[in-house]
């Protein structure tokens, strides 16, 4: 190679090096924002993870400490959920297990208005808004009228509701209420004929099938 080929490679070479230069300080702020997005989103994530297990760990422990501060006083315990300061999805478990010793304690009233928001809540997961309604169905049942509670019951018996089979049984039982025998024994057949039921939901519609006596072999 000639002296000239050397030095056009040198300069050539000298040129390249300037643009890649150039290049990278109008741009490698890019690559720089990049980076630092990387890293700080990682770290984000990994606080956000820590923010949350600590919140779920203090909801549980708040409910725990409310549920044991007075073992055998549903009222004091209601009392103590109520003010036990839970935040987030943990509140609404919470305030279903206060229903729930409310209505221990006596106080229908109480467990049912502790459950309504959640009835009528349409952004909240059908899983929480469901169980709600068929909490309160439940709780309810000598104070909410059977056609009522039918009703309430309706919206939650459609097919993939989370908690189908059982708002059908409730359903089957608010119709004995109402003297519709033949319409109970229908929904109690179906239960126990449904490959979704469970053994002891399937168990208790035939038991309910012969109660009303009506032949739980019969299609």
């Amino acid at each position: 190679m000639s002296n000239t080929d050397s030095f056009i490679d040198e300069v050539t070479e000298e040129v390249q090096r300037d643009k890649l230069y150039a290049v990278l300080r109008k741009y490698g702020w890019i690559g720089i924002v990049a980076v630092v997005g990387i890293v700080g989103g990682a770290a984000y994530n990994e606080w956000s993870k820590s923010k949350a297990e600590a919140a779920a760990q203090a909801n549980g422990d708040a409910i725990t400490a409310a549920l044991t501060s007075a073992d055998d006083d549903a009222a004091a315990r209601a009392e103590a959920l109520g003010a036990a300061g839970i935040t987030g999805a943990a509140r609404i478990v919470s305030d279903m297990v206060r229903a729930g010793e409310l209505h221990a304690a006596g106080d229908t009233t109480g467990a049912i208005a502790a459950l309504a928001p959640y009835t009528v809540d349409a952004t909240l997961d059908a899983i929480y808004r469901d169980l709600a309604v068929l909490k309160t169905t439940m709780i309810g049942a000598d104070e909410i009228a059977p056609e009522d509670r039918i009703a309430q019951l309706a919206g939650i018996a459609s097919p993939g509701a989370p908690y189908r089979l059982l708002a059908e049984e409730q359903i089957a039982t608010a119709q004995v209420e109402l003297g519709d025998v033949e319409a109970a024994v229908s929904g109690f057949r179906a239960i126990s004929q449904d490959v979704e039921a469970t053994e002891a939901l399937r168990r208790r519609s035939l038991q309910m099938i012969v109660a009303l006596g009506a032949d739980p072999t019969a299609e």
